[in-house]
């Protein structure tokens, strides 16, 4: 028989049920002789009062464990051994499908007259995981199981919202050590540089047998870093000059200036590839201070293929009065501004020299003005030890960092951990980033037109890249967004975690394109917010559901009439009203307890989420780890 409610929050009435069959059955069994039982009577009637105390006594610990449940959080602590992980499936925590049984049983919970049922007792006061929050958003579901999400739906992206110290870095953990586990390549930002998920990533490329194929890049331990430049790797030329141009500001008058700056840096890229030399930091910086030495070389280079082969006798005897050339070539060097002169008098023309050319024309006040933004940047990435690690000489012998490009990690199914240490300069740490999201967008262009392969024959098989963003909204910029919406064809699959949605929109500067983010992710987990702008971005998606209000009622009326037998009547009664409430408001998210989350996965199905709480009583990340993977990685690169 089904009820409209389900009655869970009530006394354990049954509990006097089970005493009363339980005290039966052992008088059947004491004193059979008093009942006129014997034989298989009295087995029978003291197993049929038992069987009956069980059933009852089990309906009242079902109700107990049900209320114990809303007061009280269960622990769930899992060694990072136990993890689970499957090749084909994504695993999340413990949890459950939230559907409007739960609104209705979290309503009830709320309502006031139940107060003296949930009241804590004084075991119950505090958690020991210290979690906080309401223990009734997973109470609501006594029956949780495993919850797994389809790999398949990673490629739509996956977005984790949690205030601080919630359990983002826990989840990214558990998602993280199943990527490793599974042989995916695994790409890891971290601005902060948090000391223990890098020891977690590297103990795990250790146990899966991938430690050959890590590699770390930190901006905090430059001496052990790997090599990387941030401008050295693209599809099209274009992109340097998109990469150093773009970190610049755009608002104002300061968007003319940033176009000059791209173009400029755009022009030296060009010379620099012509001349057979791979951009990086240093170099621009180099030429952006003074591109006389530039010029000079690209024009020789020119000059030395046009089918003139004495131009250096006809350059020694062209006479050059410096007084009769315009005031912004006066002061510039007299070898650069003959080769200039030397062009135009021969009408020789090439795009790159002339362009070269153009910049020299600049009066060389009015040109620091104009790059005046660039150079404090350039020096910020080329100043002490971020010199060599950001702009590596290849061909340094003594430097047994190894170097890397996207290209050569995804070939080798590497695991790459980036520490941007942005508590240290959070300028640098924002501009490597973003450049290093450009560079990832660029390779995700490549590998989806050509594969890892280029094409070529013994083409490697595709892989799937998980891309974990810690802090994302410290590293978002225009490039993210190609990333997010033209990547997951090649394989990519990205999983951002932040703070607050308003940290997202502060940084890409309006609510519009924050939108456009947002609607690049597919699954939204969500961890305790206290911003209730954030937490309607999951409330906000889901459906209004009825739930069902009880109303007691009692009234008494008097009796007209002088034939009448009584003075007044009475009634009571309970009435059921349905009303239409939201599945989930704001503040149940603002309530979650610490490792709680909701959860919208596969097409928009929302679940209840419990994350395990790290068991690593085995593990312990002091000082000497890292010096311990300092060592191996670098006794690992030295030997090779």
């Amino acid at each position: 028989m089904s009820y409209p409610r389900e009655a869970r929050l009530r006394p354990g009435y049954e509990g006097w049920a089970a005493l009363a069959s339980g005290s039966a059955a052992l008088l059947v069994l004491g004193a059979p002789a008093r009942l006129l039982l014997s034989g298989a009577g009295q087995s029978l009637l003291a197993a049929a009062l038992s069987a009956h105390a069980f059933w009852r006594a089990r309906a009242m610990l079902a109700v107990w464990r049900y209320r114990r449940g809303l007061r009280r959080l269960r622990d769930y602590p899992l060694p990072a051994a136990d993890i689970p992980w499957s090749p084909d499936r994504l695993f999340l925590g413990q949890g459950f499908r939230w559907d409007q049984r739960h609104t209705q049983r979290l309503h009830d919970a709320r309502v006031p007259t139940q107060a003296a049922l949930l009241r804590p007792r004084l075991s119950t006061l505090s958690t020991p995981t210290g979690a906080g929050g309401d223990p009734a958003l997973h109470g609501v579901e006594p029956q949780e199981t495993a919850c797994w999400m389809d790999l398949r739906e990673r490629v739509g992206h996956t977005l984790v919202l949690g205030t601080t110290r919630v359990g983002k870095t826990r989840l990214a953990e558990i998602l993280i050590t199943q990527d490793i586990r599974r042989g995916e390549v695994v790409i890891v930002f971290d601005p902060k540089g948090d000391r223990d998920l890098l020891c977690r990533i590297y103990a795990e490329a250790e146990k899966a047998g991938r430690h050959e194929a890590f590699f770390l890049f930190h901006l905090g331990y430059p001496e052990i870093s790997a090599r990387y430049n941030p401008v050295g790797s693209f599809s099209r030329i274009t992109e340097v000059a998109t990469r150093i141009a773009g970190q610049l500001p755009a608002e104002g008058q300061s968007a003319a200036f940033r176009e000059f700056v791209w173009r400029f840096v755009n022009v030296m890229a060009r010379a620099l590839v012509a001349l057979g030399r791979t951009p990086d930091y240093h170099t621009i910086l180099r030429y952006a201070t003074d591109i006389e030495p530039l010029l000079i070389d690209y024009f020789e280079h020119w000059l030395s293929q046009e089918p003139a082969a004495d131009w250096r006798q006809e350059l020694a005897a062209m006479p050059l009065d410096k007084r009769r050339l315009a005031r912004s070539l006066q002061s510039r060097g007299r070898h650069a501004v003959s080769l200039v002169e030397y062009a135009r008098q021969k009408e020789l023309y090439d795009p790159i020299a002339q362009a070269l050319a153009s910049i020299l024309n600049y009066e060389k006040s009015y040109f620091d003005k104009l790059v005046a933004s660039l150079l404090p940047l350039l020096e910020k990435l080329t100043t002490g030890r971020l010199a060599a690690l950001l702009s590596p000489t290849l061909t340094d012998d003594t430097d047994w960092r190894p170097a890397f490009d996207w290209q050569r990690v995804i070939a080798l199914s590497g695991i790459v951990y980036v520490g941007l240490d942005a508590l240290s300069d959070y300028e640098v740490a924002a501009v490597v980033g973003n450049s290093m999201f450009a560079d990832l967008t660029s390779v995700a262009g490549s590998l989806y037109k050509f594969g890892i392969g280029r094409g070529l024959p013994g083409d490697i098989a595709p892989r799937r890249i998980a891309l974990h963003a810690d802090e994302f909204n410290e590293l978002i910029g225009a490039e993210f967004v190609p990333l997010l919406n033209k990547a997951g064809g090649a394989g990519f699959q990205v999983t951002a975690y932040t703070q607050t949605w308003s940290d997202v929109e502060a940084r890409v500067g309006s609510p519009a394109r924050a939108g456009q983010v947002a609607g690049n992710f597919n699954t939204l987990i969500m961890l305790r917010v206290k911003e209730i702008v954030t937490a309607e971005l999951l409330t906000r998606q889901l459906p209004e559901v009825q739930i069902l209000s009880l109303l007691e009622a009692s009234a008494v009326s008097d009796v007209e009439g002088a034939d009448a037998q009584q003075d007044f009547a009475s009634r009571s009664e309970d009435r059921l009203s349905v009303e239409t409430v939201p599945m989930l408001v704001p503040a149940d998210v603002v309530q979650l307890p610490k490792g709680q989350a909701f959860a919208l996965i596969e097409g928009g199905q929302l679940y209840k989420l419990r994350l395990p709480r790290p068991d690593n009583r085995q593990e312990s990340w002091g000082a000497g780890e890292i010096a311990r993977i300092t060592q191996a990685i670098r006794q690992r690169w030295q030997a090779t």
